[in-house]
């Protein structure tokens, strides 16, 4: 397996060892990087819905811009600025920008998006959310929405990113967002540099392992949340195209394995479920990324079981992996009841900044 990295040349190797000594100095002198669930919160589940509904988070005053794609559809950025003590926004435009992509049918309104973006800002960052297809409230153009493996979107967000923005940049992805960036890292490997460092959290590494928990038992729960909504997009869509797929299979759905099939792998080139999932699952391309790289998931994570967690092994030297043993699917809450939503954040931000020169 390959561990080919930017740590091959000698400048680049010296500047990634500056920042981890910076970031390991910043973890012991901030917070507790070992994440311990309050007894309050005991189990997966709860660890999980708690943090997503009950989250106690001002909403951002985001920015909107619409975006038009390369193909003749759109996507819609939801911006936070900088803010920075004794001087406005726009006097900082090279401070770092923070990009996050989000999870399935998430957006800028997520718990875990407001978290980070309010985080980025209060370090005096920039902060964007670019929302994938469907995601931000009207419908896409085109005869397709996003998935698990969408890294040439990714592709064409990161490098409008890096054109336009003079300060460094560092990205990270929650879910199949962390899932899609991871897809783009391996691909790209040396060519990702364009950003100083990434984050991918919770990600469903092993695709098909995740889908199997997410049939079984309380897993069905999330399942039917997920469907809820990308069940009325799918019936949408066929209002744009008719035919395109067969509404009733849409409606009998039950798994997002049955809806994958009738909608997600065909509109997107894939066979069938299988093949999308086998194609999706960034497990075995770990080894390429070349880019300071923080994966972090939980052990007890409802979406993905912990024998499907990569090994030291089974990474480049460019990633570095979080285990720990409780958090949930991007809970990670902390503190007395009613709870604080800060670890995260804390645990992004200590890993991103050493890699840019101002953090």
């Amino acid at each position: 397996m390959s561990t080919t990295d930017d740590t091959s040349r000698p400048g680049e190797a010296a500047r990634v060892a500056a920042a981890l000594e910076a970031q390991t100095a910043l973890l012991g002198a901030h917070y507790d990087n070992d994440y311990r669930a309050p007894f309050w919160l005991p189990g997966a589940h709860i660890q999980t819905i708690v943090p997503a509904l009950f989250s106690r988070l001002p909403a951002p005053a985001y920015r909107r811009e619409r975006w038009d794609t390369p193909d003749g559809d759109f996507i819609e950025v939801d911006w936070l600025d900088a803010r920075l003590a004794g001087a406005q926004s726009h006097n900082a435009p090279d401070a770092p920008l923070f990009v996050l992509f989000h999870g399935l049918e998430g957006g800028s309104s997520s718990h875990y998006a407001r978290a980070l973006a309010a985080a980025a800002q209060a370090r005096g960052w920039h902060a964007a959310i670019p929302h994938f297809r469907s995601c931000s409230g009207p419908l896409n153009l085109l005869p397709r929405f996003y998935h698990l493996a969408d890294s040439a979107e990714v592709d064409w967000v990161l490098r409008r990113f890096a054109a336009r923005h003079p300060g460094p940049l560092v990205v990270a992805g929650v879910s199949l967002g962390g899932n899609v960036l991871l897809h783009w890292l391996a691909q790209r490997r040396e060519d990702a540099a364009i950003v100083a460092a990434a984050a991918a959290i919770s990600t469903p590494l092993d695709v098909h392992a995740g889908s199997e928990m997410l049939t079984q038992g309380f897993g069905m729960v999330y399942t039917r949340s997920f469907l809820k909504t990308l069940k009325v997009k799918a019936l949408q869509k066929l209002e744009q195209y008719p035919g395109l797929f067969d509404a009733q299979a849409v409606l009998a759905s039950r798994t997002m394995y049955e809806f994958d099939n009738v909608v997600t792998a065909p509109l997107h080139g894939f066979r069938d479920t299988h093949d999308y999932y086998t194609q999706a699952t960034i497990r075995p391309k770990l080894g390429e990324i070349a880019v300071p790289t923080l994966i972090l998931n939980a052990r007890n994570d409802p979406f993905l079981p912990d024998h499907a967690l990569p090994a030291r092994h089974e990474v480049s030297a460019a990633v570095e992996l979080d285990q720990p043993a409780h958090g949930g699917h991007v809970g990670f809450m902390t503190g007395p009841f009613p709870g604080r939503s800060d670890w995260l954040s804390q645990r992004v931000f200590a890993y991103l900044s050493p890699f840019v020169s101002h953090g």
